[in-house]
């Protein structure tokens, strides 16, 4: 078995190399969808963001509202990171619930973790092998400003708040870099499947 990380900056394109991989035949565990599954109600992290941030954060089905506690958090370092050390712990104990029924079932498999912070939350540690996908900062721009809701202003202040894209680089094995077409995205894409195939016979 074999788990690589997959990350990269905001709107970087991680979801597109990410389904491209799946096609090929890995295994993906995205921690986002995980991190609404651990904050749903009866989930591990549900009471105790509560606890936390207090019932005005939910929505008339006591379902955690996701805007509510961004908007919370957004301009709070604090509150961003007591935020973190509640989901963070949860994601990854769940995420490794799921690798070990992987492996159970397909000892030669190709796992695939996305996250977006999976540097700076110190989970890059337990890969086996690191993929940074990259392109121009104009470019991220660009594809955040065309998600729904998107607020040029917010944009910018979320990226200002990640990790350096160069320094991001640094931890890869491999780098993708979505600048150019999205044939040439799934083109790397394909060596790098390849490559890592290599390492799992």
């Amino acid at each position: 078995m074999l788990i690589v990380g997959l990350t990269g900056g905001l709107a970087c394109g991680k979801s597109l190399v990410a389904r491209a991989l799946a096609e090929m035949g890995c295994h993906v565990i995205e921690a986002d969808e995980i991190g609404r599954e651990v904050s749903e109600p009866g989930g591990e992290a549900y009471d105790a963001v509560i606890a936390a941030f207090g019932k005005e954060i939910t929505g008339a089905d006591d379902r955690i509202d996701r805007s509510k506690l961004a908007a919370r958090v957004f301009d709070s370092p604090p509150d961003l990171e007591r935020l973190n050390a509640i989901i963070h712990p949860a994601v990854r104990a769940r995420a490794r619930r799921r690798i070990q029924e992987i492996e159970a079932s397909d000892p030669h498999a190709m796992i695939v973790y996305v996250a977006a912070i999976l540097i700076e939350s110190g989970a890059y540690r337990e890969m086996d092998k690191m993929i940074v996908v990259t392109c121009p900062r104009e470019q991220q721009i660009a594809r955040a400003m065309e998600r729904p809701g998107a607020v040029e202003a917010d944009v910018l202040a979320r990226l200002d708040r990640q990790m350096p894209m160069e320094k991001k680089r640094t931890w890869a094995d491999y780098l993708i870099d979505t600048g150019g077409t999205k044939e040439d995205t799934l083109r790397q894409t394909r060596i790098v499947y390849e490559d890592l195939g290599k390492l799992t016979i």
